[in-house]
């Protein structure tokens, strides 16, 4: 790919100052450097209020989590070799695992899995740089890719609900609510309404960064209703590198992991798709690195006690506001993150966001990744009255909402784990069946027959 006639570094837009009607500023070129700056910081603005959400809902140290996010996005960068912008924050498809795993083995055995689905997803982004993307297109249809995110956004809705205890106490049951909604509804509710509002009634980054603003109007409530302790955030220090925790590897909980892997490639292979839209370049040969590299970054992050990295739509979004593609805001935004997560008491203070709080916020957050797995289905037009799509759906929604559970020895699967497997299997057997008996495209039920009543052209 050209870089604008320089060997290193990009070359300047235009004036650096404007851009013109139907121009996008290309992955080699930048504004001015202020400009540049400003851009970078905004990056980081739109991704922190999912990256610090993921460690907040895990147990993880959200500033180790910020640091290996900005290690990661910088390391992109340098394999892509500086043609495809991205941010790479913390990857929801985690949360589920990553709270079973913890559970059952701790957190090391979670940072465990997290290694073990970058090193997967680093081998294949190996494979789809030597031999190309087609195979994944092949393996996962869109009614597979679609049906997978979907149920790991709706397994995680207990979770946003939350759990409560119950013990006795002078002879009376008391129940005590620690996590999700439950453990404080007021405060949960205005943080959901805040979404809400913001989303409706703000447009352009305002609008699109309604979580965070949800999360910080939520916070002010629960401060004022006396459900934020800042103890931690006093005693912690200005300046200090994050805490870092080794994984340790046990086998019977992998199987939670590798569905996560799918999920990884999906958003990668979207992510490439994307920007390649709006710059109008062929991006394709980089799908490869762009997942070696999100690969290795989530290998690191699990290593040294973040959560696995993705790449991530929040920038996206800033980038067709602004028509700025410049890989040098993305220098900006991993270095402005980077900064902050060596300030332990920013962590401490995003550490002491109260369960309430983020009850509102998951209601919100799980249920987006639910609905991003139908909008997969109505982007690629899948037909439900195929029954090959409709069963694989089906089974595997159900599978995943319900949590089945499967304990084959020492070995754990889950509904994520089994629901994957579930879509990957019933699909691909249908399939060769129904081409073995030639069988296609009968109705699937009653509900696809065309409406008799209808008035006919």
């Amino acid at each position: 790919m050209s870089t604008g006639g320089k060997k290193h570094g990009w070359s300047l837009h235009g004036n650096g100052r404007t851009i013109g009607v139907g121009e996008v500023v290309a992955p080699h070129e930048r504004l001015s450097w202020p400009r540049t700056i400003g851009i970078g910081m905004q990056h980081v603005v739109a991704m922190f209020g999912a990256t610090f959400l993921v460690p907040l809902l895990t147990g993880f140290s959200p500033a180790t989590t910020l640091f290996f996010s900005a290690v990661g996005t910088a390391l992109f960068l340098l394999v892509t070799r500086n043609q495809l912008p991205s941010y790479l924050g913390s990857s929801f498809a985690f949360i589920a695992p990553i709270a079973a795993a913890t559970a059952s083995g701790g957190q090391s055995a979670a940072l465990g899995g997290i290694v073990v689905v970058g090193l997967l997803l680093a081998v294949v982004g190996v494979v789809v740089h030597v031999a190309g993307a087609g195979w994944i297109n092949a393996l996962m249809p869109p009614v597979v890719t679609g049906t997978i995110v979907a149920l790991i956004g709706l397994n995680l809705a207990p979770t946003a609900w939350g759990t409560c205890q119950q013990s006795v106490v002078d002879g009376a049951i008391v129940e005590s609510c620690t996590s999700g909604f439950r453990a404080a509804p007021v405060t949960a509710l205005v943080t959901l309404l805040s979404i809400i509002l913001c989303t409706v009634l703000f447009r352009g980054i305002l609008g699109r960064l309604s979580i965070l603003v949800g999360v910080l109007v939520g916070y002010g409530v629960a401060a004022l209703r006396g459900e934020v302790s800042f103890a931690a955030v006093r005693k912690a220090d200005w300046v200090g590198f994050p805490h870092f925790v080794t994984p340790s590897f046990d086998v019977s909980l992998l199987g939670l992991f590798v569905p996560v892997v799918l999920v990884l490639i999906a958003e990668n292979i979207g992510h490439v798709k994307s920007v390649a839209a709006m710059t109008g370049r062929d991006l394709d040969p980089l799908a490869g690195r762009a997942l070696l590299s999100d690969g290795i970054a989530t290998t690191l992050a699990g290593l040294g006690g973040g959560s696995g990295t993705t790449t991530y739509a929040e920038n996206i979004g800033v980038m067709a506001a602004t028509k700025v593609y410049s890989t040098a805001a993305y220098w900006v935004a991993a270095a402005t993150a980077l900064v902050l997560s060596l300030s332990p008491k920013f962590g401490e203070v995003v550490a002491s966001i109260p369960a309430g709080v983020l009850g509102g916020a998951t209601t919100v957050l799980y249920g987006m990744i639910g609905i991003l797995g139908a909008r997969i289905w109505v982007q690629n037009k899948v037909d439900f009255s195929d029954p090959k799509n409709l069963t694989t759906a089906a089974v595997a929604l159900v599978v995943g909402i319900a949590n089945f559970t499967w304990k084959p020895g020492d070995l754990v699967f889950e509904g994520i784990a089994l629901g994957t497997a579930a879509a990957l299997v019933i699909y691909h057997l249908m399939r060769v069946l129904e081409d073995w008996r030639g069988t296609g495209q009968e109705p699937a039920s009653p509900s696809s027959v065309p409406d008799v009543r209808a008035p006919q052209p």
